[in-house]
């Protein structure tokens, strides 16, 4: 059996540099407001729906900006993994992640185990960390799911005035939608999931 204790920080508060300390043990880790998020592995479908909108995110987006999945957002002593950023650079490539102010767009893919953090916690920290865009896929049957909505649903949100996030679309498989910021870019959800 293989021992994955992790020690409580002496501060009592987790920071993106204590994630550099834990287990390399197939979990994924994040600091949340100060607190150890532990996630399962995605599932496999999870996973495709970020390969392709990865490979369509690259190819729509224009010089200067890059498309990375999974990588850390730098948010003071804070660290949130979104499935997919958008960035634009100059990126230290050697960085433990990516800082907010360099961050353009932070997706979220829902799967079971990060309903809460996807949903409510992150847009809260990605807004007030001033990141522009957040999008949001919801893969799986979800509480306030139209009856003609087809998987995934896409919900588009800009940051307002007030750094909070405002719902620009809702976009089910089989609708197309054309996303103008960060940088236009036209998806039907369907087209990520074969």
């Amino acid at each position: 059996m293989i021992s994955t204790e992790i020690s409580v920080p002496r501060s009592g508060r987790w920071t993106a540099e204590d994630l550099d300390h834990l287990p390399e043990d197939g979990l994924r880790y994040e600091v949340l407001n100060g607190l150890l998020v532990v996630h399962a592995v995605p599932s496999p479908r999870h996973q495709l729906l970020i390969q392709w909108l990865v490979r369509a995110l690259g190819d729509a987006a224009p010089p200067g900006y890059v498309v990375l999945p999974g990588v850390g957002v730098l948010i003071g002593e804070d660290e949130p993994i979104p499935d997919v950023v958008v960035a634009t650079g100059p990126i230290d490539w050697d960085d433990r992640g990516v800082p907010a102010e360099q961050v353009q767009l932070v997706v979220e893919v829902v799967s079971t185990s990060t309903t809460l953090q996807d949903r409510m916690v992150k847009p809260v920290l990605y807004a007030a960390a001033g990141i522009p865009n957040y999008w949001r896929f919801e893969i799986n049957p979800f509480k306030g799911q139209l009856p003609s909505e087809t998987l995934p649903v896409l919900f588009a949100h800009e940051l307002s005035a007030d750094e909070t996030y405002e719902r620009t679309h809702r976009v089910a498989a089989g609708d197309t939608v054309t996303l103008r910021s960060p940088f236009e870019f036209t998806v039907d959800p369907a087209s990520l999931m074969p």
